[in-house]
């Protein structure tokens, strides 16, 4: 079933969106993001409004079950199979493999989560807050580096993502 039925998402000009992605509920998804197949973003309750130039890889889950607006800014990446329910993500973040980010914590700007780690901290994380380790063994300090852009990554899908898969036309 296209999941077009079950969403009213707005896509900018410029995103790339694969039609194999789920979409459902109130969505609007900027220019020059890239959603790639398989991944999940859900709005149950409230809406999700994504910034621009954000990657989102295969079998990530975006799910906003709170009835607030759900905010990710700029320049985030996604990576292959996290799940984030926070209600607000900053610029320039990352979510690395199978990391879950919980709805009580929000991400500044910045931020990596290390693979495989959960954060369910009950607050805004501090700038350039990095998370590491796995299970009860996860860390976390300040990195004194931001994450790197990743316009070139975002150029090279925005080119090849569209020869392999079926692309959604934007609708604003």
């Amino acid at each position: 079933m296209d999941s077009l039925t079950l969403s009213t998402a707005k896509i900018a000009n410029g995103a790339i969106v694969c039609c194999e992605c789920e979409l459902q509920g109130d969505i609007t998804i900027g220019s020059r993001t890239v959603i790639h197949p398989r991944a999940k973003i859900i709005a149950l309750l409230g809406p999700i409004v994504i910034g621009e130039n954000n990657i989102i890889e295969e079998q990530v889950q975006i799910i906003n079950n709170g009835e607030d607006t759900m905010v990710i800014g700029n320049n985030n990446v996604f990576e292959v199979d996290c799940r984030v329910e926070s209600k607000k993500i900053g610029d320039n973040n990352i979510v690395e493999s199978k990391a879950f980010v919980g709805r009580q914590t929000s991400l500044s700007n910045g931020c990596v989560i290390g693979a495989k780690c959960e954060v369910l901290v009950h607050e805004t994380l501090q700038e350039g807050s990095l998370f590491y380790g796995s299970g009860p063994d996860v860390k976390r300090r300040v990195q004194s580096d931001k994450p790197s852009a990743q316009g070139a990554q975002i150029e090279f899908l925005s080119k090849v993502l569209p020869n392999y898969h079926r692309i959604r036309k934007p609708m604003v």
